[in-house]
């Protein structure tokens, strides 16, 4: 049952393409009331009170406050947030009490006769007034969380090196922007609290569930709708909002249902995380690397949500896909009196990526190198270490990522005819402004590269603390002749293709057709705790158990067809008899030979790396700075393509989304308060900006992967991509551009600075 590396249709599709599939605004229950939120006006403040407006009819409304709450605390790695304010507001759109009514339109007015009376205090917007400690808002120092890694004596080894350089690099909030506003459906029976939401991780709300509530694992039941999207968004910010929906379904002793339209889906939830990072390098003049210190500081917003593992990612790919005989990096993550920043594709690493490859560009302009043979001389092997220490064993395609890109973009012939180096088209020429009535050509191409890694699973042990589950039922057919299969696990599809990727898998494992395998609908009372559907995990690491299950199932029912006589089949159904559903349950088991140490942060920090290499060229308009991208080739190692064509999709989609961030995307911050919080005016590429993609997948196995040796690359693809771009302006402009995003206006005043 060759099933594994084709790219089958995806079992998902038809519902969605039909209309039939069944997002949570579209479920409701009987007497369902509907909820919405009354946040806070201001960035930092005092609540001295919620007034009511007397000449409201409040007859039938349910308005829920932070007495109402049985453990006002909201149960993530730290449990610094409320859930409903209940003394100091913290950040603008803060939830400050709850409503809930039976129509939109009474809803909208019992809101609007709600006031919050709040002491303003003055806010902390930046990172550098968090630092000085303009006001205490988190802890004495208003750090979040700090992380340090060392190899070698970074200091001395800069200090002697022929070659040193500076460089500041900045990137910037990105709004998730999934299809699909944040939902959640709410009720309350006998058995305890029930949600039914747009999510990705049924554990985590089920977690914060139990908490607030004082409830057992017996008595919450999360199960997740038809979702529209994650892109990380949606990884812990649904633990609020099913926190709220509760609350104002327990004191209506009615369902209610909360859905977010897009302009408060956009001020309230979680971003990417603003960064800052300052690194010093150390090579010769032959371009040999020698020694980097990098320091990245990092804006968490008003709560610490996921902050400590953004930031953990961010300093564990710091140094990028290069080769330092001496690394020293420090990475500091503090508070604002700005929305909380969380979970977004890459977490962490896209930021600190943009910086290395960056100055990677800058190194090669000092020593007036090649940027890509600059990087293909430094690349890690198999056989090198890494900045913690681990030892890169097996699965290192990099070079041939890089091989390929290069061969598949025309890279040498475009580097030396497009940008300044067009002998017909100067640069400097094209930048000065043309007389009146002049025919000069007001355009200019370039071509610019990346090259990126990023780490699949959980870092260091917490797959081994975390031991997660899948269950696969053996069950008798609707015929009765063939059994069925059931996949139970917590892993959840959002767009990505997980239910198509694990039945090819299990299919495979247990040679059937596609079609005797189901995907259960992950519910925290069904399903076993698999982990959170986050950090290119999905396919390495729950496949693998997936596939551990199927086969444990092969085994037995081959084991009885030896014993018994007949076929496959007979031999299921005979087991069936004794006991249905046969279920086997597998927990997975990190690799022995990986080892990490949390307090000293040494050791293996990933199972595996997914390697890349992504070339952009571009063209920029000299009259107006804008910028489109012609074509792009992105040439990534996933270990196994387990469904080509669904990895393809995930690489284009998470490359597109690295483009909007370059080139599309700023969220525009005043007081604390988002200014564009619409579509029409945060702009995200769609399909039509799409440009000319070319993605070529590299198969370089890793032995512990599912399918014959599947890598995770869910989060890989917006590693490379914002680089790349500016790389390619570059060269097209001759402006040098370290902070994104890169909009026109941007590039202008670049180009007036000479910065």
């Amino acid at each position: 049952m060759a099933l594994v590396g084709r790219s089958v249709p995806r079992a998902d599709g038809p519902a969605k393409v039909a209309g039939t599939a069944r997002y949570v605004d579209d479920l409701t229950r009987p007497g369902a009331l509907l909820g919405a939120t009354l946040r806070s006006p201001v960035a930092r403040g005092r609540l001295r009170g919620i007034r009511r407006d007397p000449a409201f009819d409040w007859a039938g409304v349910t308005v829920v406050t932070a007495e109402d709450v049985p453990v006002n605390v909201v149960a993530l790695i730290e449990e610094d947030q409320p859930v409903l304010a209940s003394d100091e507001v913290r950040h603008a759109y803060e939830p400050i009490a709850l409503v809930a009514a039976e129509d939109p339109v009474r809803l909208a007015r019992a809101l609007r006769a709600l006031t919050p009376e709040i002491e303003p205090l003055p806010p902390v917007l930046t990172v550098a007034d968090a630092l000085a400690r303009k006001a205490q808002i988190h802890g004495p120092d208003n750090v979040f969380a700090t992380y340090r890694i060392s190899k070698g004596d970074a200091a001395q080894a800069i200090a002697s090196s022929p070659v040193r350089l500076t460089g500041r690099y900045r990137t910037h909030h990105q709004e998730q922007l999934y299809i699909e506003p944040q939902g959640m459906l709410a009720f309350w029976d006998a058995n305890g609290a029930h949600l039914v939401g747009s999510l990705q991780c049924p554990f985590y709300v089920h977690k914060g569930v139990k908490r607030t509530f004082s409830l057992d694992d017996a008595h919450v039941d999360v199960t997740q709708a038809v979702t529209g999207g994650g892109f990380g968004g949606k990884e812990e910010y649904p633990t609020l909002l099913a926190l709220h929906a509760l609350l104002l379904a327990k004191k209506s002793g009615r369902p209610v249902k909360m859905i977010y339209n897009r302009q408060e889906d956009v001020e309230a939830t979680t971003k990417r995380h603003p960064c800052e990072v300052t690194i010093e390098s150390g090579c010769d003049r032959e371009g040999n690397l020698s020694a980097v210190s990098i320091k990245v500081l990092m804006d968490g917003g008003a709560y610490v949500t996921l902050t400590p593992v953004v930031l953990s990612r961010a300093a564990l790919h710091a140094a990028g896909a290069y080769r330092w005989e001496h690394v020293a990096i420090e990475a500091v993550a503090v508070a604002t009196n700005t929305p909380p920043n969380g979970a977004f594709r890459g977490f962490g690493a896209p930021q600190t990526i943009w910086a290395i490859e960056r100055h990677m560009d800058r190194i090669a302009r000092e020593l007036s190198a090649d940027p890509l043979e600059l990087r293909e001389k430094n690349l890690l092997r198999v056989g090198d270490t890494t900045p913690t220490g681990q030892f890169l064993k097996e699965s290192v395609g990099v070079q041939r990522c890089v091989e390929e890109a290069r061969k598949a973009s025309g890279w040498d012939k475009k580097r030396a005819s497009l940008g300044a180096a067009a002998p017909t088209r100067p640069v400097s020429a094209l930048l000065r402004r043309s007389a009146p009535g002049s025919s000069a050509p007001r355009k200019a191409r370039g071509i610019g590269a990346s090259v990126f890694l990023h780490g699949a699973g959980f870092t260091g042990s917490g797959e081994r603390r975390l031991k997660g589950r899948v269950a696969i039922d053996m069950l008798r057919g609707p015929s009765g002749k063939k059994p069925l299969f059931r996949i139970r696990t917590a892993s959840t599809e959002i767009g990505q293709g997980t239910e198509t990727v694990f039945r090819q898998i299990a299919a495979e494992a247990l040679w059937v057709s596609m079609d005797r395998v189901e995907f259960a609908t992950p519910s925290t009372s069904v399903v076993p705790d698999s982990g959170p559907t986050v950090a290119s995990r999905t396919v390495m690491i729950v496949g693998s158990i997936v596939e551990r299950a199927a086969r444990d199932l092969f085994a037995r029912t081959e084991n009885e067809r030896q014993k018994g006589g007949g076929s496959f089949d007979d031999a299921a159904l005979r087991l069936l008899a004794g006991k249905e559903p046969v279920v086997s349950e597998k927990t997975y088991e990190t690799p022995g030979d990986v080892v990490w140490d949390d307090e000293t942060y040494r050791g293996d920090a990933y199972p595996v790396f997914a390697w890349g290499c992504d070339i952009a060229e571009v063209e920029v308009d000299l009259d107006t700075f804008e910028t489109t991208v012609l074509g792009f080739w992105a040439v990534q190692d996933v270990g196994k393509a387990i469904n080509p064509l669904l990895c393809k999709g995930q690489i284009e989609g998470g490359t597109l989304q690295a483009i909007g961030w370059a080139l599309n995307e700023r969220l525009v911050v005043e007081e604390g308060r988002i200014l564009n919080a619409r579509m029409a005016n945060y702009i995200v590429p769609t399909s039509l900006d799409a440009p000319r993609f070319t993605t070529v997948l590299v198969e370089d196995p890793y032995s512990m992967g599912p399918g014959g040796g599947a890598k995770g690359i869910g989060e890989l693809p917006m590693d490379g991509g914002a680089p790349a771009i500016a790389a390619a302006i570059e060269h097209a402009t001759g402006i040098v551009r370290d902070d994104l995003p890169l909009l026109p206006e941007d590039l202008f005043a670049a180009r007036r600075t000479g910065t």
